[in-house]
């Protein structure tokens, strides 16, 4: 957005000139709810500065609404969105500060140069999609999301403004007030029930959003907006002039009833064809649109029909004790996820049982059977789970020798550690984001059994369920085994509540923070019935990391600055909190649990323990490298992956780099992953997978000859 000089909401757009510490320079442009100015962090950094307008700064319900705002902002980060650098919502005339990112909004670039071209219009598609799924996961819903909304960066577009309203956006009033939206980017449930609005909402606005992009004109097009509203809920959208290849996923898009509308995920699969001046396909990674070729088994049992056989030992397999695992891959659509579930060992634990001893054990390495993207792997009853898009496969965990193989449709549930199979009651969960179709393959045999799921929002695997969030709040607890309901209803204390799960761990955790960001509400689920365990209210913005005997351990998050500030433990039972401040506020955290000490991974490379226990923080180490997985831990390293396919090592006692594997780039060395999983110990051994596609294993005791 270029800066304009005395542009905006009359005189106010030049005034006041400072918010904060920060000189407003020019305006940027002005809306009905205030002005949004170019300014300079201390260090030179381009900000985009929105001032509220003195008019709404003395309404309390307005202030509500924008301290909302910045705490949603704050929450949400990733490739396509702006993320926010300072805020003070309760200033006088409240302000918030978000990276300056030049460009025009979508709405600007329309009316000055018309409807963007078809390939523009897939990297467009396929931008809002990774924007959405970032912002959903963390349990945000824009509302809101128009062209004006959308700001068209070199690198891809980026959301900004998160669910608020603007008052002079819409003359529109229900009986309990404004309506949170702008009509002709409104999806249906926004009008007729707007107290059960969801992310299916977004996925609405988006197919408007891309109507308006290839033609200038929205799907539901009037002067006045009660005939758009009424366009909206009754009226087929028209899409004449939406380019024929993305016009069958922008009808879905506009579905009247949520549950028919895409995901995120499954816009990103469809669109993973895109190419542009940012590569898409670092985001979305290829899809099987065909079943694989056959392979005689050898001798594994016969695949079903329409599957893969197995064939074992597929390809090279070398053993090497010089390597380690690294579970590096792309965390996006299209990939499957662990849960810590009966009969599967604790990622972060020991092994169940292995069939060999640490000693014995010198590692392998096995060919790639798709080059295209990174596998994603769990381990169950001796076996290594693994996942790309299209591909679910098992391997030996003692000799890596390739089990079986099954072309699959779809995705699976979300679970620790994030991208890793679903291992369920001796199933392999798949096939989710594609309809409402669930695929298990039995682990032992690599039989196929398909079921139907309950509509569906939100979705979490932990302890043989899966919970479905639907988009009016109800949560749906599903047998993994079989594929039935045994159980169905709101979760008490949280509205559209959103599930994290920890290996080792039975309940899921739902957690809801205040719109100030003061208080988070949190409520312990027993996946099995859906009884709550134990709810609770705690003081401060919390992200769960894990939990340790029962309690769960969070990071309290500054709402304005997003950086944590310390680590809390809450115990149910006697109800009590404890607070360890950290000595440096951290930004982009990620964490992980082992034993008393709590493991924080930054963004920008420093990697921090805290003692829970002693309550103190015992050793911070600048590993260098710019970004890196969540950690996990065998209590005597600590592991993180790098993008470069790197795993290092670090002292769990010192805090010092004890060793690291070489960098292992495929062919797609200059893509930049959305994000970095864990890497995946199991007792002495770590397995992983890198870039190139391969799978192996090492021996996880002495780092230093990596």
């Amino acid at each position: 957005m270029a800066p304009q000089q005395n542009a905006g909401a009359g005189a106010e757009a030049e005034l006041p000139e400072y918010a904060g510490h920060y000189r407003l320079e020019s305006c940027l442009g002005s809306g009905g709810m205030g002005v949004v100015h170019l300014a300079r962090s201390t260090s030179g950094m381009k900000l985009a500065v929105k001032v509220v307008h003195a008019e709404f700064a003395k309404d309390p319900e307005f202030r509500g609404r924008f301290r909302q705002e910045v705490g949603a902002a704050r929450r949400v980060s990733g490739a396509f969105t702006a993320p926010v650098v300072d805020a003070d919502p309760e200033a006088g005339r409240p302000w918030m500060a978000t990276l300056y990112i030049p460009g025009p909004t979508l709405a600007q670039e329309v009316k000055r140069n018309g409807p963007l071209a078809p390939a523009r219009l897939r990297r467009l598609m396929a931008g809002l999609a990774e924007a959405l799924r970032d912002i959903h996961r963390v349990g945000v819903v824009h509302r809101d999301l128009k062209p004006s909304n959308v700001l068209l960066a070199e690198d891809g577009p980026k959301v900004i403004d998160f669910g608020i309203s603007r008052p002079k956006d819409s003359e529109l009033r229900t009986e309990t007030g404004k309506l949170i939206g702008t009509p002709p980017f409104m999806a249906p449930e926004q009008f007729r029930r707007p107290r059960e609005v969801g992310p299916a909402a977004d996925v609405f606005a988006l197919g408007s959003v891309m109507v308006h992009a290839a033609t200038g004109r929205g799907p539901f097009d009037s002067d006045s907006p009660y005939v758009v509203a009424y366009q909206v809920v009754h009226d087929e959208p028209e899409l004449t002039g939406v380019p024929e290849e993305l016009a069958p996923l922008v009808q879905r898009c506009l579905a009247k009833e949520p549950e028919d509308r895409p995901s995120p995920d499954e816009l990103m699969r469809e669109l993973r064809s895109v190419s542009a001046s940012y590569d898409t396909q670092a985001f979305i990674p290829a899809q099987r649109t065909a079943e694989e070729p056959a392979e005689p088994p050898e001798p594994a049992p016969e695949a079903p029909a329409g599957e893969v056989p197995a064939r074992a030992g597929s390809g090279r397999l070398v053993k090497r004790g010089a390597l380690v695992a690294v579970a590096l891959a792309l965390a996006t659509a299209g990939v499957l996820a662990v849960a810590g579930l009966p009969g599967t060992a604790d990622p972060a634990g020991e092994a169940a049982s292995p069939r060999t001893t640490a000693a014995a054990f010198s590692g392998w390495e096995a060919e790639p059977l798709d080059g295209r993207s990174t596998p994603q792997c769990s381990y169950a009853a001796d076996a290594v789970v693994c996942a790309q898009e299209g591909l679910v496969f098992a391997r030996d965990a003692v000799d890596g020798r390739l089990l079986w193989r099954r072309a699959l449709k779809g995705a699976a549930a979300s679970g620790p550690p994030a991208g890793a199979p679903v291992v369920a009651d001796g199933r392999v969960l798949g096939g989710l984001g594609q309809g409402r179709e669930l695929t298990a393959v039995e682990l032992a045999s690599g039989e196929v059994a398909r079921r139907e799921l309950p509509a569906y929002g939100g979705l979490r695997a932990v302890g043989g369920m899966v919970l479905l969030t639907a988009s009016d709040g109800t949560v749906s607890g599903v047998e993994a085994a079989s594929g039935r309901v045994r159980w169905s209803h709101r979760v008490p204390g949280q509205d559209v509540p959103y599930f994290v799960s920890f290996p080792g761990d039975g309940l899921a955790y739902a957690l809801g923070v205040s719109g100030d960001g003061s208080r988070t509400g949190v409520t312990a689920v027993d996946p099995r019935t859906g009884a709550v365990r134990w709810q609770a209210g705690l003081e401060g913005n919390l992200e769960a990391v894990g939990t340790v005997d029962g309690s769960l351990v969070a990071v309290a998050v500054d709402a304005a600055s997003g950086q944590a500030r310390a680590v809390v433990r809450h115990d149910p039972r006697s109800r009590r909190t404890v607070r360890v401040p950290l000595r440096v506020p951290l930004a982009q955290v990620q964490g992980s649990v082992r034993g008393d000490v709590v493991h924080l991974m930054a963004g920008g490379g420093a990697l921090t323990a805290v003692d829970l226990q002693t309550r103190e923080q015992l050793w911070t180490l600048e590993t260098g490298v710019a970004r890196a997985s969540r950690p996990a831990s065998d209590g005597r390293h600590v592991y993180v992956s790098a993008p470069d396919g790197r795993l290092l090592a670090v002292d769990a006692r010192r805090g010092g780099l004890v060793g690291q594997t070489p960098v292992r780039l495929g062919e797609r060395s200059d893509r930049v992953p959305a994000s970095l999983p864990e890497p995946l110990v199991v007792g002495d051994r770590v397995y992983g997978s890198a870039p190139d596609g391969t799978v192996f294993a090492v021996n996880g005791r002495d780092p230093a000859a990596w």
